[in-house]
């Protein structure tokens, strides 16, 4: 069985670029009967917050991003401490002590020298009479994972062959100072039990797949799992960050955007296919096509999601449209008043305003000419209600009062609904009702 996993840190909300991961490792899962981990990398003790974990689920729920089974790596900890242990044992894992200073200057003078800036290796050399030394004066070591001369290569998802060589990359470090790990062991640790079979990631993590091949296998992994790097998302506002707003999935909710909207959206960016509407995620997954993603660098535009989310809210479905207005607490409507309202909202939030010019009251709208509203007020008693109401009526104020065009239908408009422009009148005076239409041509 295929099973994938998402794994954030908490230490900020998820964003666009984020949850475009999640979602196509759920949909990687979910189109082929899998399963999919969400599993909370927190062993950043400091930044890692519970409001953030609870943002993070809260986030995915609503965009019905559902996961079969949580782990969290803070309870995980012994697991990582043996790890450490095995790859010590076995030579794979070296004690070294140089301070961020020393590190940054031997940095700088190896690019001086046009060569990369690889670790050299140095702690390697130390005596056991220089590491006791270094314990005396109360240093203690960081511990870094000894890449092997074996070249590392895999076939991936999304980029096809790759391949590295372990003498260009530097050996990572796996435990600071502190005692603290970086993510690098503990992903791999959990990958292994977790029996993940399938990652997927961004580019930016290609260097970061290489170096944990090896940790997989140093550490007896009968199989490595499947791994796809995406091509990372660009904004020409700038950086995507957890750490800037305005990207973050909980301001494009506060904005009206729609979950699907963005499901659909982030699903076909970057791939062969259409950006198309789709209104549950079982008919998107049924569309993936990981063979479908491009390695070409993709930008990401919030005025482009804004103008698909209309067209999402525009060609929505009746029954889906009134579970979301619902949602926001509206209650009392009819199919004719989204026949009406949907082609002149971009939000469903949008629908509160012409609910309450339909059901509820509005503000006069002044500097209209009373004697022309009062004439029109009068003609309507007069006439027969029904569903060409708007046009018979129109045609008989154009008759007595040789008004046409923009001087007969704006004060009509503005006085019944308080608005320049909007819904087709011929719809919307149906829903508003005859009683409350006479009772605007007068106020």
């Amino acid at each position: 069985m295929i099973i994938t996993r998402f794994a954030p840190s908490p230490t900020g909300l998820l964003h666009i670029g984020n949850v475009r991961t999640a979602l196509l490792a759920w949909l990687q899962a979910k189109s082929q009967g899998g399963r999919f981990v969400l599993r909370i990398d927190d062993t950043d003790r400091q930044r890692s917050k519970k409001e953030y974990e609870d943002a993070i689920k809260r986030d995915l729920e609503w965009l019905g991003l559902e996961w079969d089974d949580t782990y969290r790596q803070s309870e995980r900890l012994d697991k990582y401490l043996a790890a450490k242990e095995r790859l010590i044992s076995s030579g794979r894992l070296y004690q070294c002590y140089e301070s961020q200073e020393e590190l940054e200057m031997k940095k700088k003078n190896l690019m001086k020298r046009g060569l990369p800036p690889i670790y050299d290796r140095s702690a390697l050399k130390l005596t056991d009479g220089e590491k006791q030394s270094f314990a005396d004066r109360g240093i203690k070591p960081h511990w870094r994972f000894m890449l092997n001369a074996e070249e590392i290569a895999w076939n991936d998802g999304i980029r096809g062959e790759m391949n590295f060589k372990p003498e260009n990359i530097t050996d990572p470090i796996l435990f600071k100072e502190d005692g603290n790990m970086t993510y690098t062991l503990a992903s791999v640790v959990d990958d292994i039990e977790l029996n993940i079979t399938h990652i997927m990631r961004g580019e930016d993590h290609l260097t970061n797949s290489a170096t944990h091949i090896q940790i997989f296998k140093a550490l007896g992994a009968q199989k490595i799992p499947n791994l796809s790097h995406l091509s990372l998302l660009t904004s020409k506002t700038g950086e995507i960050s957890k750490r800037l707003g305005g990207f973050d999935i909980a301001s494009l909710r506060d904005n009206g955007i729609e979950a699907m909207t963005i499901n659909s959206f982030l699903a076909k960016i970057g791939t062969s296919d259409p950006i198309e509407c789709f209104y549950a995620l079982d008919d998107l997954k049924k569309s993936f096509d990981i063979n479908k993603f491009s390695k070409a660098p993709i930008n990401y535009d919030f005025e482009e999601l804004q103008k698909f989310n209309a067209k999402m809210v525009h060609n929505m479905p009746f029954n889906m449209f009134q579970k979301r207005l619902s949602d926001i607490g509206i209650t009392a409507t009819s199919e004719n008043f989204w026949s009406a309202m949907h082609g002149n909202i971009d939000t469903i939030t949008d629908t509160k305003i012409w609910y309450n010019i339909c059901y509820g009251d509005i503000k006069p709208v002044s500097g209209i000419d009373k004697e022309f509203l009062k004439t029109a007020s009068e003609i309507l008693k007069n006439l027969e209600w029904n569903e060409s109401i708007w046009s018979t009526w129109t045609d008989e104020i154009k008759q007595q009062t040789n008004k046409k065009g923009k001087e007969l239908f704006l004060p009509l408009r503005l006085s019944l609904t308080g608005y320049e422009s909007g819904p087709e009148m011929k719809l919307l005076i149906l829903i508003i009702g005859k009683d409350k239409v006479l009772q605007r041509l007068c106020q």
